[in-house]
This record gives structure tokens, C-alpha cells and sequence, in this order.
């Protein structure tokens, strides 16, 4: 199993979402954050441009059997790539372990429901 973090533009965010669902990952955490980097966003208040020192980004998490590693990483590639500085960036962990509350299931089939298994 794999955990898949992905900081993103928080305008190509319904992009990836949507490629994600076709990709059959149906199931992930994300976030609004903050960071800084080598984009500089400028906000426009009154005809006034400030450069703001910080980011707003969006993180998706998502833990993955291993078979599915690559699909998803090629999912969130193709949709949120725009080829220019601050696209964002994708980092793939290694899971140890996985554990369904409700039953009690350890391992991969924590992840999904055997009885929908493609």
C-alpha cells in the first residue's frame, strides 16, 4: 500500500477530482493549505497589486493498493499539469499497515470492499 499526497492549484482541483473518479479512486482526504515556493501569486485589491509571500494550495491524500499507484499518480499528472511553475508536486509513502474500523479487516482489503473487487 502507498499513501499519495499531492499539492495542487486550487483552481485545477475539480479537474483532478474528476480524473481521479474515472480512475476508480473513490475515496480521498484533501485540504486547503498554504506554502511557499518559487510562483509568487499577486492579489489585486483597489488596482493595487500586493505579492503575497505565501501560496494557497490544495493537499489531496490518498492511501492506495499498489497495483493502483500508478494510475492515480498518471490521473493527478495529466489533470493538473498547466507545464508552469507552481503545478505543484506528488510524493508516494510507503503504508505499513491498514485497519477498518468496523470489521477489523488488516491489509489492502481495508481499502475497498472485496465483494465490488474488479
Amino acid at each position: 500500500m502507498k499513501k499519495i499526497e499531492a499539492i495542487i492549484r486550487k483552481t485545477k482541483f475539480e479537474e483532478v477530482k474528476d480524473a481521479l473518479l474515472a480512475a476508480d479512486i473513490e475515496w480521498f482526504s484533501y485540504y486547503d493549505v498554504r506554502g511557499i515556493g518559487k510562483a509568487r501569486q499577486g492579489r489585486i485589491y483597489r488596482g493595487v497589486v500586493y505579492d503575497t509571500s505565501s501560496i494557497e494550495r490544495t493537499l489531496i491524500s490518498i492511501v492506495v493498493r499498489d497495483k493502483n499507484v500508478e494510475k492515480t499518480v498518471t490521473a493527478i499528472i495529466e489533470s493538473a499539469q498547466t507545464g508552469e511553475i507552481g503545478d505543484g508536486r506528488i510524493f508516494v509513502i510507503p503504508i505499513e499497515d491498514a485497519v477498518r474500523i468496523r470489521t477489523g479487516e488488516k491489509g489492502d482489503i481495508a481499502l475497498y470492499n472485496a465483494e465490488q473487487e474488479k
